[in-house]
């Protein structure tokens, strides 16, 4: 995390300007975006500068040819933080010029590109990184992360594993690679994978995408599994509040959490308690009112079109 699946953690976003104020970028740098001829007209960059918020910061930027590698690559930061990705793309490309960090600035440039939602030119970026620093655990999980959002879940896995291996600590990789798992419906080791994140950082499921993990695997059911699964996770951590958050969403998704608890050690503690019954009668009526509210259901067109 593109049609996909938008997820894993890291992530910002949009276009690029035209006209760089600087030394011309590197060949890796056209490669990856961070040329800014590579994308919409002057008249869109003047246009995104016309802003109350852009007039307010533009006084405090760093001169792009005068500057230090430093002072650039933070001014990129904070215009990334202020959701202004194209600038910031503008000022990583600065900072490189200026002799900056490269493999940092580089994996800062992927995040960007993927969120705007730019996965090749992101997976460019990523390579470079690792190409600079082969043993750099953000950038395996941010490749892994690339690969995730064309769908290779297999691959992302292996990337995901390396960054696990170089950073054992790191709860996201952990909960990266359980997502992976997730995808190919191996629940035995997303668990267990979710269950190290959770170890680490009991805050991992409840800060950054979370919810746009479980918006963007693809079917209703497997959403509702997620949500069961993370109910699960929560409740062997004795997150009481989280767990019936997520049996909430699982049952509005359509998951019978009554009989996928039955028996479960795991669940024990909840198997005869009100709050999950009344979680049952709220997501039943809330679908009934869903199904009558749906309408009468519409005649057939004589042929189906085809989705290509």
């Amino acid at each position: 995390m593109i049609a996909r699946r938008w997820f894993p953690s890291l992530i910002y976003s949009a276009t690029f300007a035209a006209t760089l104020l600087m030394a011309p970028p590197s060949s890796a740098a056209q490669q990856d975006g961070t040329q800014p001829t590579s994308y919409g007209p002057a008249a869109e960059r003047a246009l995104r500068h016309t802003t109350a918020e852009w007039l307010l910061m533009a006084p405090h930027l760093p001169d792009s040819s005068t500057g230090t590698a430093v002072s650039l690559e933070v001014a990129a930061d904070v215009l990334r933080a202020r959701r202004m990705p194209e600038d910031a793309l503008e000022y990583y490309g600065y900072a490189l010029a200026r002799g900056g960090d490269e493999a940092r600035i580089r994996n800062r440039i992927g995040v960007t590109q993927l969120e705007l939602r730019r996965p090749e030119l992101a997976r460019i970026s990523f390579k470079r990184v690792l190409t600079l620093k082969r043993k750099d655990a953000e950038g395996w999980n941010n490749l892994g992360a690339t690969e995730y959002i064309f769908g290779n879940f297999q691959g992302a896995i292996a990337d995901y594993k390396r960054a696990v291996k170089l950073n054992k600590k790191g709860a996201i990789f952990h909960s990266n690679l359980g997502t992976a798992y997730f995808e190919l419906k191996d629940y035995e080791s997303a668990r267990a994978q979710f269950d190290a994140a959770l170890k680490l950082d009991k805050g991992v499921f409840t800060r950054g995408g979370w919810a746009g993990v479980q918006a963007h695997i693809l079917s209703p059911k497997d959403r509702g599994r997620f949500c069961f699964e993370m109910a699960k996770m929560a409740a062997r951590h004795g997150e009481d509040t989280s767990a019936l958050q997520w049996l909430a969403q699982a049952s509005e998704m359509g998951v019978d959490i009554r009989s996928e608890m039955a028996g479960d050690k795991d669940f024990a503690v909840y198997h005869k308690d009100l709050r999950v019954a009344l979680i049952v009668r709220n997501s039943r009526a809330m679908r009934a009112r869903q199904i009558a509210g749906s309408g009468p259901t519409p005649a057939l067109a004589a042929e189906t079109p085809k989705i290509q």
